[in-house]
């Protein structure tokens, strides 16, 4: 396993407030995305207590109500909108890992969020295990989308993420080898001039090792403080 690495990156403003992130995702059209009524998320935001410790908490929409592939498209960079790669038309298809509980409920919290820097140019293979033992999550994709609209400075040249708690299952049962990430787009080959700078959903190998990479875990999801599934 590489060593955790030191590295010189931004330092990422805390997040909004609950109340503050549940308006941008009601103005983004979320709410209308998942099905819900634009109060429920007003309301959610206002009863839960965000936790004293950290950063402050992220809301997120469960991705079996607001998937990948409906949430990317509202990224932003550099007034480009986000998209997925063309070889990933099942990215709605990659679920949580089973060793990733995600909150029985349409919405939920997750505290202590970290980008992993320390672990750019590890791979995917290397990085779950290491995090398992830290007692952290890996984010799955849709939370990984959902930290960049709430946060866009999360999304730096040689600073991006992947998110591991999603995986494809083949019909076999095996893992595809296949890990979700989310990065800025060069604009070369099949991903268009057209996308240069702009915020990209694609995959990495699972063996494979990114200098630019690293890998986006929390400390927790529930659905009020104090509960964790």
């Amino acid at each position: 396993m590489p060593e955790t690495t030191s590295v010189t990156s931004t330092v990422l403003p805390v997040l909004p407030s609950l109340s503050v992130q549940a308006e941008r995702l009601i103005e983004l059209g979320v709410h209308e995305i998942a099905g819900l009524p634009a109060a429920e998320l007003r309301t959610f935001a206002e009863a839960a207590e965000v936790p004293a410790a950290g950063d402050g908490a992220l809301l997120a929409v469960h991705p079996d109500q607001a998937p990948a592939s409906a949430l990317a498209p509202l990224l932003r960079r550099v007034g480009k909108p986000g998209f997925v790669v063309t070889d990933m038309t099942d990215v709605d298809l990659f679920a949580p890992l089973e060793t990733v509980a995600l909150p029985d409920a349409p919405l939920y919290l997750l505290t202590g969020l970290d980008r992993g820097d320390q672990m750019a140019n590890w791979s995917p293979d290397e990085a779950l295990p290491a995090l398992t033992a830290q007692a952290r999550t890996p984010l799955v994709i849709t939370e990984g989308i959902h930290w960049v609209l709430q946060q866009p400075a999360v999304l730096e040249r040689n600073h991006c993420f992947m998110t591991i708690g999603s995986r494809l299952r083949k019909a076999n049962g095996a893992l595809d080898a296949r890990t979700p990430a989310i990065w800025i787009s060069n604009g070369t080959g099949r991903d268009g001039r057209e996308h240069r700078n702009a915020p990209k959903v694609g995959w990495c190998w699972a063996g494979n090792r990114h200098t630019w990479l690293g890998f986006a875990s929390a400390a927790g999801r529930q659905v009020q403080t104090g509960a964790r599934p």
